[in-house]
């Protein structure tokens, strides 16, 4: 039997799609589980998104419409507008309405979402911002690795262009930073080999998940172009290809059980992750 394009025949082994590309957060997620990535990225399995997830993208599509605006319009009260717009788009999509959210649990996801637009505007003055791109899609290759990334935003600073990712989760811990660095010195590699002169990142942290009135804590987190990181990030990201490479030739994607098994939406379709639920949880197997 000839291969189909883009797959991997081993011997024994069933024929596996590789992927054509890899995201930050694909190879985020191999390094986390090899079989939770073969579940969403293989057989295509839904992973729908939480509440967390859900009002991420809904604060990302805010802060991209606003930044479409003529810098001075682009104000609280816009932002505003543009979330009352917007909103019935989200109340209408199927994951949200799947959450089955009682009445108040769904005013504190607005009074949250909302708590991350006024975040973004402790960090950043917009009017300020000299777009260049928003959610721009590249596609690229590093280091023989094909790529691909959603990057928040590229504006242009003094001395070239800054990429920007938004998260509105907790900031991490001082020794995580790196490792949440690695996803902007993706993007930064990226837009150099396609041409583009990146001088800066930085990640603005908008909220806490779940944050309520007085607990918001956005957070900047900038670093100026350092190609040492910017090495040691596409490095990782090559020899993350190089193990979904053997993984797809073998047909063997091993668990790694820790403390997210019990959120994983393939956990029943793991023994591994079963068993560490329970011994977590204390339930009797």
């Amino acid at each position: 039997m000839e291969p189909r394009a883009g797959s991997v025949i081993a011997d024994d082994a069933p024929v596996v799609e590789a992927p054509r590309s890899l995201s930050p957060s694909g190879a985020s997620t191999f390094r986390q589980c090899a079989r939770r990535w073969k579940f969403r990225y293989v057989d295509k399995r839904p992973d729908p998104p939480g509440e967390p997830a859900l009002r991420g993208t809904f604060v990302h599509h805010v802060l991209e419409e606003l930044l479409a605006v003529a810098p001075s319009q682009r104000t609280l009260e816009r932002a505003r507008a543009i979330c009352r717009d917007l909103w019935p788009q989200l109340a209408a999509n199927s994951d949200f309405a799947a959450l089955e959210l009682p009445e108040d649990q769904e005013r504190a996801f607005r009074w949250n979402a909302w708590t991350d637009i006024e975040g973004y505007f402790a960090l950043v003055d917009p009017v300020e911002v000299d777009v260049v791109d928003r959610e721009r899609d590249v596609h690229t290759s590093l280091e023989g690795v094909p790529f691909r990334g959603i990057v928040d935003l590229v504006d242009r600073v003094p001395d070239g262009l800054r990429v920007t990712d938004y998260k509105t989760g907790r900031p991490p811990p001082q020794r995580f930073v790196d490792s949440r660095l690695s996803q902007v010195w993706l993007y930064a590699a990226a837009l150099e080999s396609v041409g583009d002169d990146v001088s800066e990142v930085r990640l603005l942290y908008l909220g806490e998940t779940g944050a309520g009135r007085g607990e918001r804590r956005p957070t900047e987190i900038a670093r100026p172009f350092d190609p040492e990181a910017v090495s040691a990030a596409v490095d990782q990201h090559s020899s993350t290809w190089d193990r979904i490479t053997e993984a797809t030739a073998t047909g063997r994607f091993e668990p790694t059980p820790g403390p997210l098994c019990s959120w994983c939406p393939y956990r029943d379709d793991c023994p591994e992750g079963q068993l560490e639920h329970q011994r977590r949880n204390g339930i009797a197997a």
